[in-house]
C-alpha cells in the first residue's frame, strides 16, 4: 500500500517581522515514515518544525503565508484548536526539560490534564509511553524518584515518553541528540525506528550522518529554501543539486 501524505506544505513563506526565513516551500510528509530536515545554521529547519504545531504563534511579529495541511485540513484555519493541534503534533526539543517531579508524574501529567480519570488507565499509558521511548526497563523500579536524577540521555527519552503519553499522530524532534553521548544517541535512534510504526516523525538531526542513519526521506534546506527532497539513499548517493552533495560530503556547512 502506498504511504499517504500526513502533512502537506504549500507555498510556505515565514517571516520574523519583515525578515523572510522560509521561502516558497512545498513539501509532502508521508504517514509512518521518518523525514529528516537538515541544513547549515540559519537554514530554517527549526522554524519549519515549529510552524507544524504553531509554536511560532508565540513569537511576536512572526507570520506566515501559504498552507500547512494535516490530514487535508489547514492547521492555520480559524476553527482549529491550537491546544488540540499540539496534542496531535507533539514536539521534543534539543535540551531535555523534565518537570521537577517524579519520573511517573512527568509522563502522567499530560494524560491527567486531558481528563483521563482512572488511575489504572494512567498507569497503563505511562508504562506504554516509557516502553515506546525505550526507557521502561531502566526506570520501572524507580518510577517515584525525581526525573532530574536521570542522565541526560534518559531525560531526553523521558521527554519523548511525555509526548507519546498524549497519543499524538506526528512527532517533531529538534536535534534531540545534540548534547547526548553516543550510547544515548543509539538508544534514541533505535526508538525512532519502532515509533514510526505508529507515528509520523519529522526530525532536524544534529548532523548529516544521523539523517542518513534514521530517515526514510530527507529534505535539504539552505537559507530558508528547500533545495532537495527525496528518498534518503537516493539523495545521499546521487543528489540532483550540487549544493546538496557539497553539504553531505562536508565541503561546506
Amino acid at each position: 500500500m502506498t504511504p499517504q501524505p500526513k502533512i502537506i506544505i504549500r507555498k510556505l513563506n515565514f517571516y520574523y517581522q519583515k525578515k523572510l526565513v522560509i521561502r516558497e516551500l512545498n513539501l509532502e510528509i508521508l504517514s509512518n515514515e521518518i523525514l529528516a530536515v537538515f541544513g547549515p545554521a540559519n537554514s530554517g529547519t527549526t522554524t519549519l518544525l515549529r510552524t507544524m504545531n504553531r509554536l511560532c504563534d508565540l513569537i511576536p511579529g512572526a507570520h506566515l503565508e501559504g498552507e500547512i495541511l494535516l490530514d487535508g485540513k489547514n492547521i492555520y484555519a480559524p476553527d482549529i484548536s491550537v491546544t488540540e493541534l499540539r496534542r496531535r503534533v507533539g514536539m521534543v526539543f534539543d535540551v531535555p526539560t523534565p518537570l521537577p517531579m517524579s519520573i511517573f508524574e512527568n509522563v502522567a501529567y499530560g494524560p491527567r490534564l486531558s481528563s483521563m480519570k482512572t488511575k489504572a488507565a494512567v498507569v497503563e499509558v505511562v508504562e506504554r509511553a516509557l516502553r515506546m521511548a525505550v526507557l521502561w526497563d531502566e526506570v520501572k523500579d524507580r518510577l517515584n524518584t525525581p526525573a532530574l536524577r536521570l542522565s541526560g540521555g534518559q531525560q531526553q527519552r523521558l521527554c519523548i515518553a511525555r509526548v507519546l503519553a498524549l497519543e499524538p499522530e506526528v512527532i517533531l524532534l529538534d536535534r534531540p541528540c545534540s548534547g547526548l553521548d553516543p550510547v544515548s544517541t543509539v538508544k534514541i535512534e533505535e526508538s525512532l525506528q519502532q515509533l514510526k510504526e505508529h507515528f509520523t516523525i519529522v526530525i532536524a538531526p544534529h548532523n548529516v550522518q544521523q539523517a542518513g542513519r534514521v530517515a526514510d526521506q530527507v529534505a535539504f534546506m539552505l537559507m530558508g529554501s528547500l533545495i532537495e527532497h527525496g528518498i534518503t539513499a537516493e539523495v545521499f548517493e546521487n543528489p540532483t543539486d550540487k549544493r546538496t552533495g557539497d553539504y553531505i560530503t562536508g565541503r561546506f556547512g
